[in-house]
């Protein structure tokens, strides 16, 4: 008799699987909502930052398929002929960054030079 309980009382467990809670029963806000991107790398701080510690960022750092490390900044620091050092953000930036690299040159012994 106590086998014949058992098997019942394992038959009544609800079987609990993982699905999607409804938004407003989270407690906090989805990445989404909170407007995140899925590389917390590609985010631009709200608090303004010099070049210099724009440059220190890194959007991506991990092994690729091959196991080389991939590291990839969050900003490119670019130097113009003025003087002036501007930190492109790799995303927000990428049609400035390709205008830069356009503009690239290489000397007779294959040193890139800029402008």
């Amino acid at each position: 008799m106590n086998k014949e309980i058992e098997n019942k009382n394992k038959q009544s467990e609800e079987i609990r699987q993982p699905v999607s809670e409804d938004w407003h029963s989270r407690e906090e806000p989805n990445v989404k909502e909170r407007h995140l991107t899925a590389n917390p790398g590609d985010r631009i701080s709200e608090q303004p930052q010099s070049v210099e510690e724009k440059a220190k960022q890194v959007a991506v750092d991990v092994p690729d398929i091959t196991g080389d490390q991939i590291t990839v900044p969050t900003y490119f620091v670019v130097e113009y002929p003025d003087g002036e050092k501007k930190a492109l953000h790799h995303v927000k930036d990428a049609e400035e960054i390709s205008d830069v690299i356009r503009q690239a040159r290489v000397d007779e012994e294959g040193n890139r030079i800029w402008w």
